[in-house]
């Protein structure tokens, strides 16, 4: 264990917080059939088939207990949240769709502080992902899911090109086999990359240990230059098009439009679903996130997702239940039979995700499933909101050609000092 790690854990283990407040059962709603309603901010709940799947494994252990959904359109769920909540909203649990906005609501004193709490559950199986969530000691959310990067491929596309599954692939060799894969004129790539900064910005902090908090930028020039290369050699789909048009991540792929595309591990469970509706026949695997060096250990980024407690909730002690049930062992097993990764991760759970049907289980797909290293995708500050904007603007300078890439790293590192200063 590192020492970075192990003062981390210090801090999560000894850190005191405010404990969960009771509350009488006549302020808890009930529905028609008697049973005490539980409310949960979602979003896009009907394509996402975790929370249906979550809401219905804890309804069946608490027969007396009725989750409801509070859905939001994905693309405004944090403006929308955070509205309701500066209004008083009393949705019990609230789905933290990623860091940054959960540091939010944590300054802000919306959620419910879990650290006594978390002190008293088993939280080792995940606790790579508990420490993601830590605010100077404080911790605000427990993560039932945690995605991370890794290399989706196209294997009959392979197979036609005659060419081997990639294994442990360099950026290098990633690049070669984009360029032996893309046929442009029939609008086929040998690689997908999708229009947010991540795609470059957090992969290259990941591998070389960079926080993209720190105004000095200059270890992106590499990576940029990569990607316009790709983009002139046609071996993967230029940003300006890919924007445009509002391409989709999951057509290029399921439509056998990129041979390649990295991608949170988010993607697997859609794909599986996607595929036993027979809306794609695509046959796929997964590899290691292509590394600056051959054979070192993996370097990838990711992100937890979590549910924190309203403040404002009528029902903590029932939301504690659902948030220990949704974060733990139980909630791992559900989530690994829809093919979603969980927090918690144990051999038993890794187990019972390569065993759901049709997930690939080779020995590579296993591989890339344990990297060594994953780094936050974002990490958590008060700042985070104006920074990512900042980080996304001179991205896309770059890729449409407006800026230099010189020019744009120059201009990162100044615009995030004057936001800090």
């Amino acid at each position: 264990m590192t020492l970075l790690k192990k003062c981390l854990v210090t801090l999560l283990l000894v850190s005191s917080g405010i404990g969960l407040s009771a509350c009488g059962s006549k302020d808890q709603a009930k529905d028609e059939n008697g049973k005490t309603v539980l409310t949960v901010s979602t979003w896009n709940y009907d394509t996402i088939p975790e929370f249906e799947k979550l809401f219905q494994a804890f309804e069946k252990e608490n027969p007396d207990v009725k989750v409801k959904a509070v859905d939001i359109a994905s693309e405004d769920y944090d403006t929308k949240l955070t509205t309701m909540l500066s209004s008083g909203d009393t949705t019990d649990v609230l789905a933290m769709k990623n860091l940054m906005s959960y540091s939010n609501y944590a300054l802000r004193n919306q959620l419910m502080d879990l650290t006594l709490h978390i002190k008293e559950i088993e939280i080792e199986p995940a606790l790579e992902s508990y420490l993601m969530y830590d605010i100077d000691g404080q911790t605000y959310a427990q993560p039932y899911r945690t995605d991370f990067w890794v290399l989706y491929y196209n294997k009959k596309m392979f197979d036609a090109a005659g060419l081997a599954y990639p294994s442990n692939l360099t950026w290098n060799e990633y690049e070669e086999l984009a360029k032996k894969l893309a046929k442009p004129e029939e609008q086929v790539y040998g690689a997908y990359q999708h229009t947010w900064r991540s795609t470059i910005q957090a992969s290259s902090a990941a591998q070389n240990r960079k926080n993209l908090i720190d105004p000095d930028y200059s270890y992106l020039e590499e990576d940029y230059e990569r990607v316009l290369r790709m983009q002139e050699e046609k071996a993967q789909l230029d940003f300006g098009t890919a924007k445009s048009t509002n391409v989709t991540y999951q057509s290029q792929f399921e439509n056998s439009k990129a041979a390649m595309m990295y991608m949170g591990s988010w993607y697997m469970g859609t794909l599986l679903t996607n595929i036993d509706a027979g809306n794609t026949d695509v046959e796929w695997g997964i590899a290691e996130l292509p590394q600056k060096e051959k054979g070192k250990e993996i370097q990838t980024f990711g992100s937890p997702t979590a549910f924190a407690i309203n403040k404002n909730s009528k029902n903590q002690e029932l939301a504690q239940k659902f948030l220990d049930f949704c974060s733990g062992e139980k909630g791992a097993k559900v989530l690994a039979e829809i093919g979603v990764v969980s927090s918690y991760r144990t051999e038993t759970i890794n187990d019972l995700y390569f065993n759901r049907q049709g997930m690939p289980n080779d020995a590579v797909s296993q591989k890339a499933f344990k990297p060594e290293q994953i780094a936050i995708e974002f990490p958590v500050d008060k700042d985070g909101p104006a920074i990512d904007q900042i980080l996304q603007e001179e991205h896309e300078l770059i890729l449409v050609g407006d800026e230099t890439i010189k020019e744009a790293i120059a201009n990162m590192g100044k615009r995030v000092k004057q936001e800090r200063e």
